[in-house]
């Protein structure tokens, strides 16, 4: 029984990463877009 809980807790713990890993990856994407539009908009403003 003690093995059984010790491999889901490695599975849930591997899941947990992976996940925010890819969360991770979305939010970095996502403000590297939104900083790339706020350099445009300035530069259009300052034209």
């Amino acid at each position: 029984m003690r093995n059984i809980s010790i491999i889901v807790s490695m599975l849930s713990i591997l899941l947990m990463s992976t996940g925010c890993s890819g969360t991770w990856e979305g939010v970095k994407s996502d403000t590297g877009k939104a900083w790339d539009s706020t350099k445009e908009t300035i530069h259009e403003a300052t034209k």
